[in-house]
C-alpha cells in the first residue's frame, strides 16, 4: 500500500545516469525512494514482475521503459528489444505473457520511415513470442528531446503451473544455470555508437527467452527455485540481488561461464568486466542439485539453448556475496555494477 508520508533513506541531491544503470545506485533510488513512498516500509524482494490477485485469479504484471541508442544495431532493434523485454520479464518470473500495451514517446522531426520500421519490428517480435499487444499510447516531444524515440510497455501474463519463482526457495547446493553465452547485446550496442575505432563481428542477443524457460519447467518444475533476466547490471547485480536477498553465497566457476571471443576481447581492451555487461536474451536459474542435469539437458534440447552451461552453486557462506573462483585456484569477489559504464542499452 502506497504510504505518501513515509520516510525516505535516499538523499541524493539529483538524479544521475548512474541511478538508471541497473546496479548500486539503482538500487539506493529504488529502495530509498520509490519502495517505501509506493510500497510500503517493507516492499520485500523486487523481482522482474509483480504479483497481483484479482478477484482470486492470481495475475503476472510489469512494466518497462527502452531508450537504447541507436534505435537499430546488429542483432536487432528498439521495437524488438520493447517487446522481448517485456516477455521476458515475465517468463523468468515464471509467466507466460498473454497482452502488452505500448506507449510511444516520438521526437519531433523523427522519420516516419523509422517509426514505421520499428512498429513493423514490434508487431513481427509480439507474433514470434506468440503476445498480443492490446494498446497503447502515443506522446511527441519537442526536437531534440527524446533521442528520437523512447518505448515504455506494460505487460500481463499467466503464471505457468508447477513452479514458484522466491529467494526464500533458494538453498545451499542448490546449481546456477546460465541460458547461454553474456555480454553480446551490450558490447554490440557500445560497438553500433561508433565512437570506438573497434571492430568485432558480434550481434546482440535479443529474443524471447519464454521457450527456454518452458523447457526447464516442463523438465523438472519445482525444482527451479529462482529465475532472472540479466540485463542492466549484467550477470554479477542479478546474482549479487540473489546473494542479499536469500542470505547465501553465489560461486562461480570461471571457466564454465561462457563468452564470446569477441566480447572477452572487447571487455578486456576497454577494462570492463563481463560479468556486469548487459544481455537481452539469456537468463539464468537457480536449480535443486538432484535436478540441475536434467534442467540443463532440458535447455540444451531446446532451439537456441546449447550453449547453456552450469556457471555456480549456492552455498551457505560467505552470506549475501557473489564470488568467482578462477582458473587458477584463486578466487575474486564480483560487486553489483558501480556507475555506468554503458548508458542507453535497453
Amino acid at each position: 500500500m502506497a504510504t505518501p508520508g513515509a520516510k525516505i533513506k535516499f538523499r541524493e541531491p539529483q538524479i544521475e545516469m548512474a541511478h538508471g544503470a541497473g546496479g548500486k545506485a539503482s538500487r539506493r533510488l529504488v529502495e530509498g525512494l520509490f519502495a517505501p513512498l509506493l510500497f510500503g516500509a517493507a516492499p520485500g524482494p523486487l523481482g522482474d514482475a509483480a504479483q497481483v490477485q484479482i478477484n482470486g485469479t492470481r495475475i503476472a504484471m510489469t512494466t518497462d521503459s527502452f531508450v537504447v541508442k541507436p534505435l537499430r544495431f546488429p542483432g536487432g532493434s528498439i521495437g524488438e528489444l520493447a517487446i522481448n523485454g517485456t516477455v521476458n520479464d515475465l517468463a523468468v518470473s515464471g509467466a507466460r505473457a498473454e497482452a502488452i500495451v505500448v506507449t510511444y514517446v516520438l521526437e519531433a522531426g523523427l522519420s516516419t520511415v523509422i517509426l514505421e520500421a520499428e512498429v513493423r519490428a514490434m508487431a513481427a517480435a509480439a507474433d514470434k513470442a506468440g503476445v498480443r499487444i492490446a494498446g497503447g499510447d502515443t506522446k511527441v516531444v519537442e526536437h531534440g528531446k527524446a533521442d528520437l524515440m523512447y518505448i515504455t510497455t506494460a505487460g500481463v501474463g499467466r503464471f505457468i503451473p508447477n513452479v514458484s519463482i522466491s529467494p526464500d526457495s533458494v538453498r545451499s547446493g542448490d546449481k546456477v544455470l546460465l541460458s547461454g553465452p553474456i555480454g553480446d547485446h551490450g558490447v554490440t550496442i557500445l560497438l553500433a555508437r561508433g565512437e570506438l575505432d573497434l571492430e568485432a563481428e558480434i550481434q546482440s542477443d535479443s529474443r524471447s527467452v519464454l521457450p527456454l524457460v518452458e523447457a526447464v519447467v516442463q523438465a523438472v518444475g519445482p525444482a527451479v527455485h529462482w529465475m532472472r533476466d540479466p540485463t542492466r547490471g549484467g550477470v554479477a547485480t542479478s546474482l549479487n540481488e540473489l546473494a542479499r536477498d536469500c542470505g547465501c553465497a553465489v560461486a562461480l566457476f570461471e571457466e564454465q561461464i561462457p563468452l564470446r571471443d569477441a566480447v572477452r576481447g572487447a571487455c578486456e581492451l576497454l577494462g570492463l568486466d563481463p560479468l556486469h555487461i548487459a544481455n537481452e536474451g539469456q537468463f539464468l536459474a537457480v536449480v535443486s542439485a538432484d535436478q540441475a542435469d536434467a534442467a540443463l539437458a532440458a535447455l540444451r534440447a531446446a532451439p537456441g539453448g546449447g550453449e547453456a552451461r552450469i556457471i555456480g552453486e549456492i552455498r551457505e557462506q560467505p552470506p549475501a556475496c557473489v564470488f568467482v573462483t578462477t582458473t587458477y585456484g584463486g578466487a575474486r569477489m564480483v560487486d553489483m555494477l558501480v556507475g555506468d559504464p554503458l548508458p542507453r542499452i535497453c
